[in-house]
């Protein structure tokens, strides 16, 4: 294993890392409050994630994965070719694959009785920790591969890029721990094992995070269709779960709003640090 891709390991390994943490301390909350999140709160964070990983797949991981596309285009390949292939090729695999993941892994949201998925006789914390991990997969994916990147280039701009973008997530990830763990000690599970299960949502980032950079950096090729891939799964969270979920009943504006304010604040991360 060379010394540039050790590098890039401990970068992804460093951004994932810090994202997990954010799920952790946010499912400690559980320590503090005994009270589970009310409809309110958790309209706003969910349309705050969806903000958040809305603006993130644009210029996190669309954007970079254009223009790595065109850097690697051979001479003479038509622009479109070059750049259309790979981005919107590994945007649909993308939202396919969590479509399938969606269809095929059994899951149950907070809030809802009916589960998800293929028919399992697993017990409710573990399909509602399911059902959070299958949109913590993109993120960890984005996360990992952008601090790939960013070893790999000497800009400044490209660290402070996946700087900006792991903050982002991080924002997101700490009001989805205690997302997690408080409704779980309102049904009754034991506070430790509510913990528990709130912070082990957010191991898969680093898992899935670590997974995708060993691919990609023994296949250079492959790294536009990765970051157009983690866009794609994201914005599939974005759309089947996050907006409808922060638009549902009462208090739909203050989801709309907290969309808005998702977008918002990881934009400005963007410019201000990328």
């Amino acid at each position: 294993m060379d010394q540039m891709f050790q590098r890039e390991l401990a970068y992804a390994a460093l951004g994932t890392g810090f994202t997990c943490l954010a799920t952790v301390l946010g499912a400690a909350m559980v320590f503090f409050f005994r009270r589970e999140l009310s409809p309110l709160a958790q309209k706003l964070f969910l349309g705050f994630a969806a903000g958040v990983m809305v603006a993130a797949s644009v210029w996190s991981l669309l954007i970079p994965a254009m223009e790595q596309a065109g850097q690697q285009a051979a001479p003479g390949t038509p622009q479109a070719l070059a750049v259309g292939l790979p981005v919107c090729g590994g945007f649909v695999l993308g939202a396919a694959f969590l479509w399938m993941m969606d269809r095929l892994m059994p899951h149950l949201h907070l809030g809802s009785d009916k589960p998800e998925g293929l028919p399992a006789h697993l017990k409710r914390t573990t399909m509602i920790v399911l059902a959070v991990t299958l949109h913590n997969i993109p993120e960890g994916m984005a996360v990992a591969l952008t601090f790939s990147v960013a070893a790999a280039n000497p800009d400044k701009g490209a660290f402070a890029g996946a700087v900006a973008l792991a903050l982002g997530m991080a924002l997101q990830n700490f009001p989805e721990g205690a997302a997690v763990s408080l409704p779980l000690k309102a049904q009754g599970v034991g506070t430790g094992k509510a913990f528990v299960c709130g912070a082990l949502s957010g191991v898969v980032e680093p898992v899935f995070g670590i997974l995708t950079v060993l691919i990609a950096g023994r296949l250079l090729a492959v790294m536009p269709w990765l970051l157009a891939f983690a866009a794609g799964a994201m914005l599939y969270v974005v759309v089947e779960e996050l907006i409808p979920e922060a638009r549902l009943g009462e208090h739909s504006n203050a989801g709309t709003i907290s969309v808005l304010a998702g977008f918002l604040t990881m934009m400005m991360l963007d410019v201000f640090l990328g």
